[in-house]
């Protein structure tokens, strides 16, 4: 059996344990009677029974949960001096009301996004704990059965918080002059610091696909296609065929909009279609779509897919390699530039007409904080000078053909504090978040007075963030 980290098994215990507050979806009445008084952290010596410690709408708190987030953060290795009980007790009582007003607001998770979740999280611990006997029996459940039930119920009350969250926060806009507002607050030796930050570029060359290989992927979707039309299972085909690893376990399962970051050949598709209809074979980049709209919710779509990758030969790959190779020669020669390279060879449609240059799909733009990079792209370019270029590497995505490869650094930026006009795009961002606090802050107070909050007397001398004592 392989081992894991203390961090990864005390969030299980804290996720596995913490059901029974997760689960309880009946209003408490006012008689509840707390059972104990809060014990210090590390106090040796104190026994305590588990007591209901909070009341939030249809949530409850248990004593229970405030040890088992301190032990959390202990796993994490975060110093818990100065970190008091009643800090904890706020945050969990937050976490409450957002799954509170998720379901007066009709918020709804729907059992396959559950479902896909859940079954992620059972084959990691399946994968680090050996089978599924010892998985049941190290979180101490009945049977197996018991364990997903409680682990369903806790994940929908997760996702059920995240997006009471996002609606909240979602119409949030910031303006150009609420920005320069909030950077004018700082004082020159008081501005924010940015990190180290590197532009990167890319070249990709894929190797040519036969036709027939092509038709071979077409014909098989238009069968299943044909399969599902007579009766057949989506879900079934997808789980069975589908050679996307992101949703084969779900059956193809996707939550999409028009901002999702989906290529937009597969949005354009999925947006063209009725609900309950299958499209004809989609090619992307990534290979040929068959999807099929299960719900339409205003802007908002349930989508199931089954992607299929035509197969590519060793010759194919090979001719690639040697492309791409003649192409980093003649950037070192110097007769031609990396950016020019990218525009006129690359076979990758995000990056050719920018020369190349990756796009930070968290800012959107082309810089990224070193810190902060995706490992994939980090241990490539990490080591290169402003201008250097790797060999050719293979990128083997799963969700794609494999292809060849070459990166650059376009430009290096070193720590600065910030710059207004440099900048901008970053102290956006954290003017933006700011202006977020503060609408949250203001919906947890509007809440807080219309919904039924009871804490234990034990609790109700502590100077909580938000007004929990009615």
């Amino acid at each position: 059996m392989r081992s894991i980290s203390n961090r990864i098994f005390l969030l299980a215990c804290v996720w596995l344990l913490g059901f029974q507050a997760a689960k309880a979806q009946e209003i408490i009445s006012e008689s509840v009677q707390d059972t104990v008084k809060p014990a210090p952290v590390n106090q040796p010596g104190r026994t305590k029974i588990d007591g209901v410690v909070a009341v939030v709408g249809d949530f409850i708190v248990l004593d229970s949960d405030i040890d088992l987030t301190f032990r959390e953060l202990q796993a994490q290795n975060v110093p818990i001096q100065g970190i008091t009980r009643c800090e904890i007790l706020g945050k969990l009582m937050e976490d409450k009301l957002y799954a509170h007003q998720a379901i007066q607001d009709s918020i709804i998770v729907s059992d396959d996004e559950v479902n896909e979740t859940m079954n992620r999280q059972i084959d990691y611990f399946v994968e680090n704990l050996g089978t599924p006997e010892k998985m049941v029996e190290y979180f101490k459940k009945k049977d197996l059965e018991t364990f997903k039930t409680d682990l369903f119920e806790l994940i929908k009350n997760q996702k059920l918080t995240e997006q009471m969250q996002k609606k909240v926060v979602d119409e949030v806009e910031i303006t150009p002059e609420e920005v320069r507002q909030f950077f004018a607050k700082f004082k020159e030796d008081e501005r924010p610091v940015f990190g180290a930050e590197m532009e990167v570029a890319q070249i990709v060359i894929k190797p040519e696909i036969p036709q027939e290989e092509k038709q071979k992927v077409i014909d098989r979707l238009n069968q299943i296609k044909k399969d599902v039309e007579g009766g057949s299972s989506f879900y079934s085909k997808a789980v069975l065929y589908s050679e996307d690893p992101g949703s084969r376990s779900s059956g193809g399962f996707y939550k999409i909009t028009r901002k999702t970051p989906f290529v937009k050949e597969f949005k354009d598709a999925a947006f063209s279609l009725d609900e309950g209809e299958i499209s004809e074979p989609i090619e992307t980049e990534f290979g040929y779509h068959l999807i099929y709209v299960e719900k339409i919710r205003g802007q908002e779509l349930d989508v199931r897919h089954i992607l299929m990758k035509p197969k590519t030969t060793p010759e194919a790959l090979q001719k690639a390699k040697e492309k791409i190779e003649a192409i980093r020669k003649k950037i070192i020669s110097g007769e031609i530039t990396f950016a020019d390279a990218a525009r006129s060879e690359s076979d990758e449609k995000e990056t050719r007409n920018s020369g190349g240059l990756l796009m930070n799909p968290r800012t959107l733009e082309t810089r990224f904080e070193l810190t902060k990079m995706d490992p994939s792209v980090y241990n490539y370019v990490s080591s290169l000078k402003e201008g250097e270029i790797t060999p050719p590497i293979l990128d083997e995505d799963p969700r794609s053909v494999s292809s060849y490869k070459i990166m650059t650094v376009a430009h290096r930026y070193d720590d600065h504090k910030a710059d207004y006009a440099n900048d901008y795009t970053k102290i956006k961002e954290l003017a933006l978040q700011e202006k977020q606090k503060e609408t949250i802050k203001k919906w947890s107070a509007n809440k807080i007075k219309e919904t039924f909050i009871k804490v234990s007397k034990d609790y109700q001398d502590c100077d909580f963030a938000n007004n929990w004592v009615k």
